[in-house]
C-alpha cells in the first residue's frame, strides 16, 4: 500500500526558509513525477511544483524563484526548500505522487508569521 509521509512543517517568520521532506513507501516509484501541492482556508489545492524521475522541474508561478524541489529516487524521497517565505505561503502542503489516479499525503502545516 502506497505512504507518503510529510514533515518538515512549522511557524517560521516572513523572509525566512522551510525545508518540507515526503518519503514514499509501497511501491516502486521510478518512472512517476512527483511534488508538492497546498491548500490555503477557504481555497482549492494547487500544485505548486513538480519533478521528474529525471530531475525536470515545474513550479507555478506564485513560489519559481523562491522554492526549489528535489528528489532522491534511491531513498524515494522528494523535498521542497522554501525561501523568502510570505504570509500568502501560509498552507497545508501536501506531498504529490503521479502515479495513475494520482496520490496525496496527509499534510503538513506551514505558517507564514510575524
Amino acid at each position: 500500500q502506497v505512504q507518503l509521509v510529510e514533515s518538515g512543517g512549522g511557524l517560521v517568520q516572513p523572509g525566512g526558509s522551510l525545508r518540507l521532506s515526503c518519503a514514499a513507501s509501497g511501491g516502486i516509484f521510478s518512472g512517476y513525477a512527483m511534488g508538492w501541492g497546498r491548500q490555503a482556508p477557504g481555497k482549492q489545492r494547487e500544485l505548486v511544483a513538480t519533478v521528474t524521475t529525471g530531475g525536470r522541474t515545474n513550479y507555478v508561478d506564485s513560489v519559481e524563484g523562491r522554492f526549489t524541489i528535489s528528489r532522491d529516487n534511491a531513498k524515494n524521497t522528494v523535498h521542497l526548500q522554501m525561501n523568502s517565505l510570505k504570509p500568502e505561503d501560509t498552507a497545508v502542503y501536501y506531498c504529490f505522487l503521479g502515479i495513475p489516479g494520482g496520490y496525496w499525503g496527509q499534510g503538513t502545516q506551514v505558517t507564514v508569521s510575524s
